[in-house]
């Protein structure tokens, strides 16, 4: 009866042995001394750079720079230099600039002997009007296709653009042409500019 409750209690005791080591914590791994300490130093590293980079001080732009400021130049075209019937030179108030051609663009073909109008959109560059007297003239150039110029309908003041054309009449001969052509004003003075037309006779 004895060994009986021996053996009993030796089992009791064996199984509570057994469930109190189940409940037990395992023991925590020892940490790694030099991996805390380098995790440490490069956390402090980069802490310095962040600051450093916060408070890096921007240069401050200078305010006493002068500041350019626009200019508009006007650009007036210069007339050219006559000489008078008392053989002085005088400066001509008369000028052309060339716009557009209107119609017949160069190379437009054209057959023997065809009579056509050809129309040129200028402007008046210089600081006289344009009224009676004033004329495209055929300037030596080339061929002048029996060219004869239109007369203004109006008075072009300075600045203003029109119209102006040439009866010509084309070549019996194949071939290219060109005829040149500049505006006279009454004292049969020519401005410098010429204005052309240039067709294909087939």
């Amino acid at each position: 009866m004895n060994i009986k409750l021996i053996v009993t209690a030796m089992l009791i005791m064996a199984l509570s042995a057994a469930c109190g080591s189940s409940n037990t914590p395992a023991p925590e791994p020892t940490p790694d001394v030099a991996a805390v300490r380098t995790s440490a130093a490069s956390t402090v590293v980069a802490q310095f750079t962040l600051t450093a980079a916060a408070f890096t001080p921007t240069p401050a732009l200078p305010t006493d720079t002068p500041v350019p400021q626009a200019t508009s130049t006007v650009t007036v075209a210069p007339l050219a230099q006559v000489t008078n019937a008392q053989g002085t030179s005088e400066a001509l108030c008369d000028s052309l600039d060339f716009v557009a051609d209107v119609n017949i663009p160069d190379g437009t073909t054209m057959s023997p002997g065809q009579d056509f109008v050809k129309t040129w959109k200028v402007r008046n560059s210089g600081s006289c009007p344009w009224g009676a007297g004033y004329e495209l003239v055929y300037a030596d150039y080339s061929d002048e296709m029996d060219g004869q110029f239109q007369a203004l309908t109006e008075v072009v003041q300075p600045g203003q653009e029109v119209e102006v054309s040439v009866q010509f009449k084309a070549p019996d001969a194949v071939g290219e042409y060109l005829s040149a052509w500049q505006m006279e004003n009454p004292a049969n003075i020519t401005f410098p500019k010429i204005i052309f037309v240039k067709i294909v006779v087939q």
